[in-house]
């Protein structure tokens, strides 16, 4: 849910006389590979006599029929929301509560045609649970409830998404911003697409900060021309043409703190359905790309799917003689609350078409349309200036330093040596940030194609050298040997 919403749902629930409240919402889904998610839309607000405060607190019949016939209309399906007002963490069901539930699941489904969701809200430390109800024996239970807003705020399940215990090796990161916060960071499920110089270097400092769980989207292999960036790569992956996202996991696993630490590999597309399906199984996604689709794929998903998008990029400008001009960084995470990279200009809807047909690769194309090539300038020794404005952005989300979520989006140009902040602000007709909340109803932007399918299956099928073949074995024997003494 978006943080206005739950302001919203909270601000109902939360009485100043201390008693139970009741509330109805309603929701749409947004279906990955393996996550199913329920994107709360509105409040439906009780009207006078529609619920019954009595200490505890219950709903009537024609607050119920009333709220699904009107989530019905919408095409939503319904939500019933009760508080415990002195409770924290995770709620479970009394027995009072469960059978409320799964009377009112048969009207909310024959009304709506969609499961009822059932959610508590622990007035302590204003934490959330929910679960769906599939059908009326028995609540199938959330991993998390997550409030999207630049303070993302979540609340885990622990028995289906367990604590992390912090190692020795996370002392200093845990001293940082305290036990409780790494233990939310750790178990927060975060996607790097885009394994080049930006996203192999923030993957690697996910991995040292101590998460449980981070994946790499990259269909692409690693060649001789990136290694003057993509630290950590060697001239072996260059030869041996390997995938982006096998070095960034053999890098990850090298600098991984946690106790348990899983690598998710994804050879695909995030401008491919598929790609896109499997982006939504995660909490916070890195955008380490600089193509038009792919970004406005991902501007996309931050909105409609609520997932908070860390985006970032480098622009550099050399003179005529080839001595350098400037360089701009920038960072921005695309929220409910801050503009979409539309918004800012660092996505030109007219180009997602071009990008989509090659034309931008294209030189007749470019010098008939007297356009300039694309810039492929980069240095290694700028792109850590990128991926640490993205990082911090990435802190700022989830730590809240000071109490305050992300910044407005940053921009820094290295002639002036000075840091700005972005005063664009959203849209008023933007199409990305008014299809809030919309889930699986998204306007589709991927497509899919095969061109990126073919260089995976080439990749696959082709044999490198006998000798190179021999040291990669050589290299694998190490890296097992090395992980077996750790």
């Amino acid at each position: 849910m978006t943080g206005d919403v739950e302001a919203i749902m909270r601000d109902h629930l939360i009485r100043d006389d201390g008693q139970e409240d009741v509330l109805i919402a309603t929701y749409v889904l947004s279906s990955g590979v393996e996550r199913t998610t329920a994107l709360i839309k509105s409040a439906i607000l009780p009207h006078d006599g529609e619920r019954l405060v009595h200490g505890n607190a219950s709903f009537t019949s024609s607050y119920v029929l009333r709220a699904s016939n009107e989530a019905r209309t919408l095409g939503h399906g319904v939500v019933l929301l009760h508080s415990h007002p002195g409770a924290p963490g995770w709620q479970y069901l009394s027995g009072m509560d469960r059978d409320t539930e799964s009377e009112y699941e048969r009207v909310a489904r024959g009304i709506t045609k969609m499961p009822l969701v059932g959610m508590t809200l622990g007035g302590k430390d204003t934490s959330w649970s929910a679960r769906f109800w599939f059908d009326r024996n028995a609540p199938s239970w959330a991993e998390s409830v997550r409030s999207v807003s630049p303070k993302l705020a979540i609340t885990w399940n622990d028995e289906l998404r367990k604590p992390q215990r912090a190692t020795q090796a996370q002392q200093r990161t845990v001293s940082s911003w305290g036990e409780r916060t790494q233990g939310s960071i750790a178990r927060t499920r975060v996607l790097v697409v885009g394994g080049g110089s930006v996203g192999l270097d923030i993957a690697q400092r996910l991995a040292a900060t101590g998460l449980a769980t981070v994946g790499v989207m990259d269909y692409d292999a690693v060649e001789t021309v990136n290694l003057d960036r993509m630290i950590g790569a060697t001239r072996l992956d260059a030869a041996l043409g390997r995938s982006k996202v096998d070095v960034a996991a053999r890098l990850m696993k090298s600098a991984a703190t946690a106790a348990s630490f899983e690598v998710q590999k994804h050879e695909v597309s995030i401008t491919d359905p598929v790609g896109v399906k499997i982006a939504l199984d995660y909490d916070v996604i890195f955008s380490c790309v600089d193509r038009p689709w792919p970004r406005a794929v991902l501007n996309a998903i931050a909105y409609a799917d609520l997932i908070p998008v860390i985006d970032g990029g480098i622009a550099l400008d050399t003179f005529a003689d080839g001595r350098m001009r400037n360089g701009i960084w920038r960072a921005h995470t695309l929220v409910p609350g801050r503009p979409c990279m539309a918004c800012l200009g660092q996505l030109v809807v007219g180009e997602i078409a071009l990008d989509k047909q090659g034309l931008l690769d294209d030189p007749e194309y470019i010098a008939g349309a007297h356009r300039e090539a694309p810039s492929r300038q980069n240095v290694a020794a700028l792109s850590a200036s990128v991926s640490a404005a993205m990082l911090a952005q990435f802190v700022s989300l989830a730590a809240h330093p000071g109490g305050r979520g992300t910044s407005a989006p940053l921009r820094y140009v290295l002639s002036t040596h000075s840091l700005e902040h972005s005063p664009a602000a959203s849209g008023q007709h933007c199409p990305f940030e008014n299809g809030l909340s919309t889930g699986d109803k998204r306007t589709p932007i991927a497509e899919r194609r095969d061109d990126w399918r073919e260089v995976v299956r080439s990749r696959a099928v082709t044999k490198p050298a006998f000798r190179l073949r021999a040291l990669a074995a050589m290299e694998n024997l190490l890296q097992r040997a090395i992980s077996t003494l750790s």
